[in-house]
């Protein structure tokens, strides 16, 4: 039966986003929609959850008219949308934040028992029911925000969920958590859109497949009937190579060490990093990835330990980004939007931002024409898919943001470059780019950090894998002695346990 009927949707914003979209979403089924960064998949689902006004094109929900004037409309009639781009309010608790505008209450007051009674099923619903309900939301990493987006959608009736690159931040296990309510969904007859570049996702959960390429709609088929080649080729319009495995590098002087570093979320982390080495970091939610990284650069405040730059004796004094990018260290945050671009800007200020001296006159005025020079050869190294690089970064697709951000980490020519989650949102042509781009800045010498949830991505990319559970590191792993088990072992092992095979680097 169709739910969801969607009939020629037009959407421009300048330039057209969606041009004559038909597709029908049926009860029962996961429909999965991919497409490159810039394709139209948002614009679409942002439309269908009535967030977004169509320019064009109709659509009927259960047979009848539908054309909501809001997401309220939209979601009082069983449609909720979960974003790529997380939407919780950072002042609000957690389990505010799961039922805001329909907190339950007793005599003309919010019942905070029966509130957080009911947040802690749901959070045990999407896997993370060791998450306090009364934390507040803004202290909250980018996993678990994704599954608190995703319970909210769970709060309520839900007959069609959109998915906006639900997994992007999530590890294997959460990834799991997410699906088994998929798949419950799916069971009550309800129809699950399911954005995703993971095109080993899609196969997995998948019904039908449907394909957009420059805003149009290339076509509709059962998933079983595409491969993976055939999906790509749909995307693209061409094959993309996958990024062959890292040969054995040859090493350098050493980069970077950290000794005994504890902070909120991580203790007693040691590790070094040579020139021309890739270090991968792994570990499941909670169990300190982007915290090591942020205190590391000095983003958030390390409580003992020291971080050594090169081959220094002292440890360095690193107390913001800005010190460690005097060092020669920089980084890029896994939460583009709240931590790393200013939206209003055009993609070349956002680029530009850290090497403001570099784009400015001899008076301190910016030099526009000297900005988009500094700018021009990262973009189309990155492949940058913006009209214009004056464009407003808010404009972007989500791995257009990433790839603003990734040239503005490597327009300071940094020596060490700490990296987390640098794919994530980023279609599969762009991620293979960017991997032969990480793997290029390595065989230049630059020595990298990259945290990952991807266990496939760190294994094409890495020489090492740093593997930390409930913020100390279990395991460490060379090219050639690791599994998926293995490090997945490592992963959820209790650090006062970790097997006699686990070491510190």
């Amino acid at each position: 039966m169709e739910l969801l009927v969607a009939r020629g949707l037009g959407k421009s914003y300048g330039a057209p986003v969606l041009q004559d979209v038909s597709l029908s979403l049926l009860a029962g089924e996961v429909h999965a929609v991919v497409g490159e960064n810039g394709a139209g998949k948002s614009t679409l689902a942002r439309v269908l959850a009535g967030l977004t006004a169509p320019d064009g094109g109709s659509m009927s929900l259960r047979g009848q008219p539908y054309a909501p004037r809001g997401p309220r409309e939209a979601r009082a009639l069983g449609i909720a949308i979960v974003h790529q781009e997380l939407t919780a309010v950072p002042t609000l608790r957690v389990c505010e934040a799961l039922f805001l505008g329909r907190l339950p209450s007793r005599f003309g007051l919010v019942d905070r028992g029966r509130l957080r009674s009911q947040a802690a099923e749901l959070l045990a619903r999407v896997g993370i029911e060791r998450l306090d309900p009364d934390r507040a939301v803004g202290s909250l990493g980018i996993g678990q925000l994704q599954l608190l987006e995703i319970a909210t959608a769970l709060a309520s009736r839900c007959e069609v969920l959109l998915l906006d690159e639900p997994t992007a931040a999530l590890t294997p296990h959460e990834t799991d958590a997410l699906f088994a309510q998929v798949a419950r969904l799916r069971r009550d007859g309800a129809a699950v859109v399911f954005i995703s570049h993971r095109l080993e996702e899609v196969a997995r959960v998948a019904d039908r497949v449907s394909v957009l390429r420059d805003g149009r709609l290339v076509g509709t088929r059962p998933a079983s009937e595409l491969s993976r080649d055939e999906i790509v080729r749909w995307m693209v319009g061409r094959s993309v190579a996958a990024v062959p495995e890292r040969p054995a590098s040859s090493l350098g002087e050493l980069a970077l060490r950290v000794r005994g570093l504890s902070g909120r979320g991580f203790r007693g982390v040691d590790l070094e990093l040579r020139r021309g080495e890739l270090l991968g970091l792994f570990g499941l939610m909670g169990a300190g990835r982007s915290e090591l990284l942020r205190a590391i650069v000095g983003a958030d405040r390390a409580t003992s330990g020291g971080v050594f730059v090169g081959a220094a004796s002292e440890p360095a004094r690193i107390r913001s980004p800005r010190d460690a990018k005097r060092l020669g260290v920089a980084f890029l945050s896994e939460d583009r939007k709240r931590l790393g671009l200013l939206l209003p800007f055009s993609a070349t200020a956002n680029a530009t931002l850290g090497a403001l001296d570099r784009a400015a006159t001899r008076w301190g005025g910016l030099q526009p024409a000297r900005e988009a020079s500094l700018v021009r050869p990262l973009f189309e190294r990155l492949g940058l898919g913006a009209r214009s690089p004056r464009e407003p970064v808010a404009t972007l697709s989500g791995g257009n943001q990433q790839k603003v951000l990734l040239a503005r980490a490597l327009l300071s020519d940094p020596a060490v470059l700490l990296l987390d989650e640098p794919t994530r949102g980023v279609d599969v042509g762009a991620r293979a780019e960017v991997h032969e781009l990480l793997l290029a800045l390595a065989s230049r010498g630059k020595a990298l950090v990259v945290a990952s949830s991807e266990l496939d991505e760190l294994f094409a990319i890495a020489d090492r894998i740093l593997v930390l559970s409930r913020g100390r590191v279990t395991a460490e792993l060379r090219r050639g002695e690791w599994s998926a088990e293995r490090v997945m072992a490592a992963a959820v092992a209790a650090p006062e346990r970790a097997s006699d095979g686990a070491q510190t680097a």
